[in-house]
């Protein structure tokens, strides 16, 4: 690892002084970032990087963006299209760079775009489903589809459409060949937990879905079978751990690159909230609790070795490094924050 070279990309919101993607020089040993480059593109809230380590796609006003991620860690454009509906707020990508899958909280949509592998540019809408339903409560949030959350099963043969507006996870079956989206299953959440955000572990037997609104995790098994894939939930825990009756809502979780630990971070609270992967029954167990700087902790960051954490604070502009020693249970703040406008992602890539 001493010799490799990271770069972090920041997508923001552009309301006010920011204009887009923001790369750093990342040190990996300290996590001390280096503004290098703002690349211009409207509301970025969401980026994706293509697993060949080439092509990074954001989300845009516009639909979806493309660009070709360059030796130094700049961004050159490559296209962009319109998704077939309201601008999106989530992405994931199949491994083998064929499509790009947008999730969209404002009309409950997920689409399918096709790419072009060759060259990374997005070819345009393969298919697309809007979430048709009635929420339980008729004037808030949970009246209509919301989706907060796209990913890709561990076997990439499924799409999860994580509704935070429904309390469900509705299960798509990916037609590679034609491009098409076909649901097949739904996994039920208990009622206004308001699902937010689906992580798998790393050896893919189970997955973690954080609810918003409950604050809680959802630990499931993951497997498929002659019936296709299986969801059994085998724990729930409170992911807030708030004494004070003040309201609180679960903004995301990471996973750390060796995949023994997951983080967890709290809105009102302003806190991270890490817990110990049993490898063997996928059970949570917690570690730690940190109040951090700054306030609404959007999207978290974990460095490869695991020794250093980045949390973006959307609501005070700001993105915090801790150092963190998991054995020993601690977290600090270790460097001053960095400014930038309304931080919503991080994404840590290891330049080829």
């Amino acid at each position: 690892m001493a010799n490799e070279k990271y770069v972090a990309y920041v997508g923001t919101y552009t309301y006010e002084s920011s204009i887009g993607i923001h790369v750093y020089d990342l040190d990996v040993k300290t996590g001390k970032m280096t503004e290098k480059k703002v690349v211009p593109i409207n509301n970025p809230s969401d980026l994706i990087i293509s697993n060949n380590g080439k092509y990074l796609y954001s989300i845009a006003d516009e639909g979806v963006r493309s660009f070709q991620i360059l030796k130094d860690g700049d961004l050159k454009e490559i296209n962009g299209k319109w998704t077939g509906g309201m601008r999106g707020c989530y992405l994931d990508i199949d491994d083998e760079g064929r499509y790009l899958f947008v999730g969209s909280y404002h009309d409950g949509r997920i689409s399918m775009m096709k790419l072009n592998p060759e060259d990374g540019s997005i070819v345009g809408i393969a298919d697309g489903v809007f979430h048709k339903a009635v929420g339980r409560n008729i004037s808030d949030r949970s009246s209509r589809p919301h989706i907060n959350c796209v990913k890709l099963t561990p076997d990439q043969h499924y799409v999860c459409a994580v509704d935070g507006g429904l309390d469900n996870i509705k299960i798509y079956k990916i037609d590679y060949e034609n491009g098409k989206l076909n649901m097949i299953d739904i996994v039920r959440g208990d009622i206004d937990t308001a699902p937010r955000m689906i992580r798998f572990s790393k050896n893919g037997k189970f997955a973690y879905v954080l609810n918003e609104l409950s604050n809680t995790i959802d630990a499931y098994k993951y497997y498929e079978d002659e019936r296709g894939p299986e969801f059994e939930r085998i724990q729930t825990v409170v992911s807030d751990l708030n004494n004070d009756e003040r309201e609180c809502t679960a903004l995301d979780i990471e996973l750390s690159a060796d995949g023994k630990y997951l983080y967890a971070s709290n809105d009102d609270m302003n806190s991270v909230i890490i817990y110990k992967i049993d490898s063997k029954t996928g059970m949570l167990e917690m570690v730690s609790l940190t109040k951090i700087r700054g306030e609404f902790p959007k999207s978290i960051a974990i460095l490869p070795d695991g020794k250093h954490f980045l949390c973006a604070c959307h609501d005070t502009n700001e993105i915090n490094n801790f150092v963190v020693d998991n054995e020993n249970k601690y977290v600090l703040m270790d460097s001053a924050p960095i400014n930038v406008e309304m931080p919503n992602c991080i994404f840590i890539h290891k330049l080829a």
